[in-house]
């Protein structure tokens, strides 16, 4: 995982043989971002840090899964959710795709894209978190 400072159990590397049980099922417990990402890009490297900013700030309430498309399998997920370039964000909530971007962004930016894209309920949840 690129800029991982210190492990922590809410961000994770997926594969593509543990993606239903680790991203889709998890997700009916809180919510999960996919990233799916290249060792080789760039870009890849300059937003993992903002989105383990994220989750850290989330304290639990947020998930999130590294998929490194060029490691074994992983590349059929992309083509499975038809990404089209790295890196590639993905929400998932209650089993089911709530949003994707692509390319870099900011700390704030994907705060504010997540709370944009979560159900109210558990969105307050995560945001009451991040706030404190």
């Amino acid at each position: 995982m690129p800029h991982s400072r210190r492990p922590s159990p809410n961000v994770f590397p997926v594969d593509l043989d543990r993606f239903q049980e680790d991203v889709i099922v998890a997700s009916h417990t809180r919510p999960i971002l996919a990233d799916f990402w290249a060792e080789w890009c760039p870009p890849c490297h300059a937003l993992s840090p903002h989105l383990e900013r994220v989750i850290g700030e989330a304290e639990g309430g947020l998930g999130l899964a590294k998929i490194e498309v060029d490691e074994g399998d992983n590349m059929k997920l992309a083509g499975h959710y038809r990404l089209r370039g790295f890196p590639t964000v993905i929400l998932f909530q209650n089993g089911e795709e709530r949003g994707r971007f692509s390319g870099a962004r900011s700390t704030h930016q994907i705060r504010d894209w997540i709370s944009e894209h979560l159900d109210q309920e558990q969105g307050h949840q995560a945001d009451a978190r991040g706030a404190s």
